[in-house]
């Protein structure tokens, strides 16, 4: 309940029978002589500055709080890890092309039933899905989450296979579709990974040419010719470029597009 803020001055003007409501209306105690009108007055004032500075108090100390856990946010969030949705209830985190953790939804649980996994085994749950995010990225970044074990082959499920090819065709402006990758409504190809055998099939080809790995695949179709001025994607989006304002991860696709050339 809120009660008006009263001044010395006003409570001064008051008798002291209604001093003494608001005081027991406040819940301020006097303490000295209670037939004195002073007394009254002196402990509702007293009482009111208690109260303000416990609401300054605690205004302080959530502002303190929220302060800290937004500075933890970036401290501990990595930006090395790619975090891909394959459903509402099922988020697998990766660096780089290899997967690091995976939250779950266990249905069976009371409350907490956001669960982390690694090696398929249940490290961590917790009532909601940010907790166990942030206990990835935290402990990630301290290294102290369990190492995922690796798998006998480069490309073990469906998931992976798509978290590498999705992250390099965002590289290119690439958009994937059912029925393969393209740019600018124009279908450049399909890439995928049969039996840990990476492969790419372009637009106009009938078949799959071996690649080893996914960066090469997803760069192959970048030489594919889609606009009208014969220009491929990749010089569209690289070599147009000053060299200066190339980024290190560019300029070392440059590099290797040129080996692929001269090879």
């Amino acid at each position: 309940m809120t009660h008006p803020k009263y001044t010395q001055q006003a409570l001064c003007r008051y008798n002291l029978p209604r001093i003494k409501r608001i005081a027991a209306e406040l819940g301020a105690t006097p303490i000295g002589d209670r037939r004195a009108t002073e007394t009254w007055v002196n402990a509702i004032i007293t009482h009111q500055s208690t109260k303000l500075q416990k609401v300054d108090n605690q205004a302080l100390a959530q502002a303190e709080l929220d302060h800290f856990i937004a500075d933890q946010a970036q401290v501990v969030a990595p930006e090395s890890l790619t975090i891909v949705e394959i459903s509402f209830d099922h988020h697998e985190y990766y660096a780089d092309d290899k997967l690091v953790a995976s939250i779950s939804h266990d249905d069976n649980h009371l409350t907490q039933r956001w669960v982390v996994m690694v090696n398929d085994k249940e490290i961590f749950r917790a009532n909601t899905l940010m907790r166990c995010d942030r206990f990835i990225c935290t402990h990630y970044k301290d290294g102290s989450l369990p190492v995922q074990e690796k798998e006998t082959t480069p490309c073990t499920t469906g998931n992976e296979i798509m978290a590498q090819i999705f992250n390099e065709c965002e590289k290119y402006g690439f958009e994937i579709l059912d029925d393969g990758i393209y740019h600018n409504d124009v279908k450049l190809g399909e890439v995928g990974c049969t039996d840990g055998s990476w492969w790419v099939m372009r637009t106009g080809e009938c078949q799959k040419m071996p690649c080893a790995s996914a960066v090469e695949a997803v760069q192959s179709l970048s030489m594919v010719n889609v606009s009208t001025d014969d220009k491929s994607i990749f010089d569209k989006y690289f070599l147009e470029q000053p060299l200066e304002q190339l980024t290190g991860d560019k300029l070392q696709r440059l590099l290797e597009r040129t080996e692929l050339v001269t090879a």
